[in-house]
């Protein structure tokens, strides 16, 4: 996820510049994720771990198109999103907002943190709310059993071979799996490619994907955080958004309370939509890093107690959000499900609203 102008950028990781915060949100599996998680992941679950998360950057090419109303004129703001320019696009935004067109943009007023137990993320439909923040090792396990099971089947046939033939390859064969293994261990980051190609065969991989960042793109909309870029490609998912003024305040560690919620908010409205649709979420483990880095960013600092109600608070609101709004959600993850340029998402969330 990424926010623009006075925003920031989501893709997995966070990268601070003087010119430029990423930060992103992506879909990662177990493997993706580091160690070391504290309160965030502690927010729904008592004893977290996770592995180190893959930074993946959102980018995506602005075509020219325009489908809205007579009289009104959305080439400010295609030039502006096409120059990655977050001032210029919050600018164009407001300017529609003003004549009556980006009406959900921005629409969202500030609700401030409270008080929130799992039994709220319940009633809302968030389903197996206490396990929310367990990361998934489904596609990791999958990959890793049909990697196994794959190469003792061929090992077994080899070892039909006649000759010398019939004792090397069963070997050499068995070898595949003892390298995954070693690789998994040492440098897991180094199968993600492998284990998101192979995820793609889970039939509800691609909806879920696009349910995920759909809901980032969305709640940012909704929250007045410009959006410069999305992408679904595998082991690439993001959204993008770039904000100069909030990205100079998690640069320097002075994120304040109301920044933070905001953040925190986008930041889990991935997790939230998954959590809505599914019984099992997937995509959690870099949203939960992505907030701890949000939150070890901020002052004054939180506790753990507070960081795990920053979370579930989080989730409630975005939740809340995407069930109030689920219409422009579906026709979001249409729009994006296409391919859709950022411009041609905006007039999707308008259209449907």
């Amino acid at each position: 996820m990424v926010l623009t102008a006075p925003f920031i950028y989501l893709p997995t990781t966070l990268s601070a510049s003087a010119s430029e915060l990423q930060l992103n949100l992506t879909m990662a599996s177990l493997s993706n994720l580091k160690p070391a998680f504290t309160a965030t992941y502690q927010l729904l679950h008592p004893h977290p771990k996770c592995s180190k998360t893959i930074p993946h950057k959102w980018r995506v090419s602005v075509r020219a198109s325009s489908s809205a109303a007579p009289g009104v004129d959305l080439n400010t703001l295609e030039s502006a999103i096409a120059k990655k320019d977050s001032n210029a696009v919050k600018e164009a935004l407001d300017q529609l907002n003003e004549v009556g067109w980006a009406k959900r943009w921005s629409s969202q007023p500030y609700v401030s943190r409270r008080m929130t137990s799992l039994r709220e993320l319940t009633t809302l439909g968030l389903k197996n709310a206490e396990n929310l923040a367990i990361p998934s090792v489904r596609n990791d396990a999958a990959f890793l059993f049909t990697v196994v099971g794959t190469t003792g089947f061929l090992g077994v046939l080899a070892g039909q071979l006649p000759g010398d033939w019939g004792f090397f390859v069963p070997y050499l064969i068995g070898s595949i799996s003892l390298i995954v293994l070693a690789v998994g261990s040492t440098a897991p980051g180094l199968l993600q490619a492998a284990i998101g190609g192979f995820s793609s065969f889970f039939p509800d991989y691609q909806e879920r994907i696009t349910s995920h960042e759909a809901a980032h793109f969305l709640v940012a909309y909704l929250l007045g955080i410009p959006i410069l870029g999305y992408s679904l490609d595998i082991g690439k998912e993001n959204v993008n958004l770039i904000d100069e003024r909030l990205e100079k305040l998690i640069y320097s560690g002075q994120l304040d309370a109301k920044e933070l919620d905001r953040l925190a908010v986008v930041a889990m409205a991935g997790l939230a939509a998954e959590g809505l649709k599914y019984d099992k979420v997937i995509g959690q483990s870099a949203d939960l890093f992505t907030l701890q880095r949000f939150i070890n960013r901020s002052k004054p600092q939180l506790s753990k107690e507070q960081q795990q109600n920053l979370t579930r608070w989080a989730v409630l609101l975005a939740g809340s959000l995407l069930k109030n709004n689920k219409v422009i959600h579906e026709a979001l993850m249409t729009a994006m499900s296409k391919k859709a340029t950022v411009l041609e998402c905006i007039e999707a969330i308008e259209k449907a609203a």
